[in-house]
Order: structure tokens, then sequence, then C-alpha cells
């Protein structure tokens, strides 16, 4: 790395692997100050090479341990190569670094964030000029940048230096992003609310931003988890029903209508209703497009992944709707809302978007619309979800990982091509669908998906039925031929 004439060693791109989402390591170990530079300068040569290095770069970064420190040596690298940066002041959420992108007009953003992994992590990842996630094809190409880099290739000037010559500058995103929402969120609605929300950030990045849309209204929230902390609090930073354990309490303790939380870079949502039940992400988005086609009129198709619940398909079938199927990611999702205008678009690990928003997942807008649904009917939760399974049916899903040996993956991996069942349980096979894994899909409605990790020695059996008993028995029958 050339710094004032000077060379630095220690970076190693054979020990920088991009997954589905950016590349996240263990910090020290191989997430580094000079392997961080090293992916910055990869994302340097690839906007140079695109043409599109005039139009500067977004940094954003969470509540992670030195992730300031991080974003601040991106900003660095691209001083270096004399691309202008904006840094914020603080901790940014994914999805509004995505929605910045937009507002000024930038070439891409760069995030420093491991998303709900493990505190010991961080990561990084590129938001492309569309503000949504890297296709494959655009981190194929960084890569390729990277593995061609050697230390001497990095350029790298200092923050402050930077800033004195006006190639890092300040940015608040956060006005931009907020009257962006206030054209999405129906704030008529939410003003004739006035239910007692308790909101849980989870140490993350998400801090302050449901509590000041919902400022003004009659609306009362209560947050817990309201500090930065790096370790956040022995939890992992990951909304499902074990983290949200502590906002299950706070909200019987509070005798509160809903509880709301957020990963800890924000872009994904997670829900407790008022008796302390958890709702999934695959409860929520049916009652999510439901309240948008049924209230708010909107049209267009719905965008699922392979994973992710079939009563999306019900309630586009009834408006007439097309359902856009894509292989696990996000980023698959995201090209469905950019080309297909999809109305909503959802996953079961809980990211969604929707038409009119950037196509990146995003927690806030989600929780947003949560609130805006109670305020508008006027109903609980479980009210809701009760008038969508008396008009849609019953529909219940689970998921179950199952971890096997390094050594045994390809081999597992080349007995799941070969699972082409007749029936399961008395049930016809009616479709086999290999788009992400194995699907089967049964003559009940029901179906079974059987995928590998794509960065991890695990298998994910993903089951869909009417019962718990359907889906114990879904995930039984693929367990077996998997043998684990």
């Amino acid at each position: 790395m050339v710094l004032y004439g000077e060379k630095v060693k220690g970076n190693d791109v054979n020990k920088i692997k991009f997954g589905t989402d950016g590349w996240r390591d263990l910090i020290a170990e191989d997430f580094t100050f000079a392997n961080v530079r090293l992916v910055a300068q990869a994302i340097a040569d690839y906007l140079k090479e695109s043409g599109l290095a005039d139009k500067g770069v977004v940094i954003g970064y969470d509540n992670r341990f030195l992730s300031e420190h991080f974003a601040a040596n991106v900003a660095g690298v691209m001083a270096g190569n004399s691309i202008t940066s904006w840094l914020p002041g603080e901790a940014t959420p994914t999805p509004v670094t995505a929605f910045a992108v937009k507002a000024m007009e930038a070439a891409g953003a760069v995030m420093i964030t491991a998303s709900h992994n493990p505190p010991e992590y961080n990561g990084i990842k590129f938001i492309p000029d569309y503000a949504g996630p890297a296709t494959p094809e655009i981190t194929q190409a960084i890569e390729k940048y990277l593995n061609n880099l050697q230390a001497d290739d990095i350029c790298f000037l200092p923050e402050q230096i930077g800033r004195e010559r006006g190639l890092v500058r300040e940015l608040d995103a956060k006005p931009f992003y907020f009257a962006h929402l206030q054209k999405i969120i129906n704030y008529r609605a939410i003003h004739r609310g006035s239910l007692k929300i308790v909101f849980d950030p989870m140490w993350g990045a998400g801090r302050g931003y449901l509590e000041e849309l919902l400022k003004g209204t009659k609306n009362q929230v209560e947050v817990i988890h309201d500090f930065r902390d790096v370790l956040f609090g022995g939890y992992l930073p990951d909304p499902n029903e074990r983290g949200l354990a502590p906002l299950r309490d706070a909200v019987l303790e509070k005798g509160a209508d809903i509880g709301l939380a957020l990963d800890g870079d924000g872009d994904r949502f997670g829900v407790i209703d008022q008796r302390g039940e958890y709702y999934s992400p695959n409860r929520i988005l049916p009652l999510i497009l439901y309240y948008l086609l049924e209230d708010r009129n909107w049209r267009g198709a719905v965008a699922r992944t392979v994973a992710t619940t079939h009563m999306l398909d019900r309630i586009a079938d009834d408006y007439g709707l097309p359902v856009v199927e894509t292989p696990v990611g996000f980023k698959y999702i995201g090209q469905s809302l950019i080309h297909h205008r999809s109305v909503l678009g959802g996953e079961e690990s809980g990211g969604m978007s929707v038409q009119g928003h950037v196509p990146e997942k995003d927690g806030i807008l989600a929780v947003s619309l949560i609130v805006e649904m109670l305020a508008a009917k006027g109903k609980s939760l479980k009210e809701l979800h009760q008038e969508l399974t008396n008009k849609f049916g019953t529909l219940v899903s689970a998921r179950l990982d199952l971890r096997c040996k390094a050594e045994e993956k390809e081999q597992l991996l080349k007995r799941i091509e070969e699972w082409s069942p007749e029936s399961i349980n008395g049930q016809k096979v009616v479709e086999r669908n290999t788009k992400d894994g194995v699907k089967l899909l049964l003559s009940d409605g029901s179906w079974v998906l059987v995928r590998a990790s794509g960065t991890e020695p695990l298998f994910r059996i993903y089951a869909e039925a009417p019962s718990q008993d359907g889906i114990d028995q879904l995930q039984n029958e693929a367990r077996h031929f998997l043998g684990l």
C-alpha cells in the first residue's frame, strides 16, 4: 500500500470470500484494516473501469466494534483514488445508506456491517447505483479486481487529508430518508391510532428511527436497548423468536399493543404481539400484502423467495396478480422490485421492501407499515391474522437447520439432486422445483424445500403445511432422505 511513499503489507486476498451479502469475517482475524482497504481498492477499481467514479460513493456503517474506523479507511482509499465519498458522522442503517445512493445520485455505497451475525464479526458490502444488493455479476467483477491486487496497488489518503481536499464529505441521510418514507407511509392513518409500542433496535444502527417517524402522533413509543453496545447485550442482533425474548417481556410488563424490533443494521424486522407471541416474517408479510392491496389499493406483481410462505400466492391469486419466485437472497427480490415493479418483495428471514422504495430490504419501512396497518384497522395483530386465515386458510411454516461434516457436503448435495419421490405421506408430489435446492410441492398445497447453506456445512429444510403435524412429517421425510 502506498502511504506517503511507504509500503504497508499484511493483506491477503485469499482469505476474503464474498458470500450472499458481501464479505463477513472475524474482527482482527481476517477482517482487518489491511483487508478492508484491499476490498475498498477493488471497489474503487471497479467504479473507475465502469466509468462511475465521478459520481462518488456513499459510505455507511453500523454500531459494531470499530465500524466507524473501518468506514474511515474506506473513505481514505476512495480519496486516494480521487473518488469523492460521503461519510456520516454516526451509524446509519443499511436501508438508509441505500436510499442515500439515490438521494446523492452516487455510483453506489460501501456499507460496513455484519448485519445479524455474532458481535465478533464485521463485514463490508457494495450497494450499486440502483440502491439494492449487488447482483452476482457485479460481485464477481469486484472479486476479479480483488484477486489481481497487490499491497502496492492500494492508493490511500488519511481521512483528514481527504476532507481538506474535499474528497471526504459529511452526510446526514436521515432527512432525505424520512421525507421519502412519508410518501410511502399513510400518515393520516397513523395519526388515527393511539398505540402503545415497545421498540427494540437491538443496540443497532436503527436507534431513533421509529420514534422520529411517530413524533407528533398519539402513538406512544417506549424504547429498550437504546444505546450502543458492541456486544449486543450478549445476544445476537437477530430479531428471531429467541433474540426477542427481552422484547416479549417488555411488551407483557408494559401492557403494550405491539412490540417491534430491528436487527443490527436495520434491514430486517421482528414482531411480538400484545400477548407476547412471536410473529414470524412468514406470518407478517401476508398481513402487510393484504393490507396494501385491500386498503391502499396497490397493485403489482408479488415477489418472494423459494423459501417464503405461499400464503402470499393465495392472496396474489385472489387479486389476479402474478407471483415472481426467486432463489434465496434479497438481491434476487431486489431485481424483481426493479424489473417487475413488484408491489411487495419479501423473504422468510425478515427482509422486505415495496413498490416505490429502494430495492433493498428495509426493517424500518416494515415496522412503520405494521404501525400504519394496526392504526388504520383499529384491530390487534391476532384479530387481523384471524381474518386473513378465515379468508385464505391456514398455513404453518418452519425451518430446520442440520449440520453435517464439511467433507460430507458435496456427497449430500448430489443426494439431494436425486430426491424425486412420487408422493410424501400419501400426498402426491405435483411439482419438483430446482430453482434453489430441491422443492417438492404436494397436492394439498404443502411443500418442502431442502437447500445447502452457501457459507457453512449446513443444510436447511423449509416446510409449509396446514398444520404443525404436516410440517413435522415433511421435515422428517427430508431428514431421513439426507441421513442427517
